[in-house]
């Protein structure tokens, strides 16, 4: 069993997925440092009011609160997780496809004889 275990742990797969989660929880962390630290306190300057944006609530009765400065952090924060996976996405995508240009099978340089031949007899027949 313990075997079967390490065949299944050291699969490609799971040690990607593991660093995956990984260095995602590094980069949430991140993300919510520049909205906490840079973003929030340019909105909350540029609105004239707290440069804390998870402050921010509605208060209706003294049992119904909405912090609504915290949705707002969130959803930046969300924003910018979303737009830094989006350009790696891109760039993975470019860079494997230049990779399968790269890769392509040459033409047979038999066939490009042939085909020189074949445009030339075209050639011959219009004139």
């Amino acid at each position: 069993m313990f075997s079967e275990f390490k065949t299944f742990i050291m699969r490609g797969n799971v040690l990607d997925l593991a660093v995956g989660v990984i260095i995602g929880g590094a980069f949430t962390g991140l993300v919510k440092s520049l909205t906490t630290n840079l973003i929030s306190p340019i909105i909350g300057f540029c609105t004239g009011g707290t440069t804390d944006l998870a402050n921010l609530e509605l208060i209706i009765t003294k049992q119904l609160t909405f912090k609504y400065g915290a949705f707002i952090n969130d959803f930046i924060n969300f924003l910018i997780t979303a737009f830094v996976v989006f350009m790696i996405i891109k760039v993975i995508n470019r860079v494997l496809r230049t990779k399968k240009v790269e890769e392509e099978v040459p033409v047979n340089p038999e066939l490009e004889i042939l085909s020189e031949i074949r445009d030339l007899l075209d050639a011959q027949k219009k004139a």
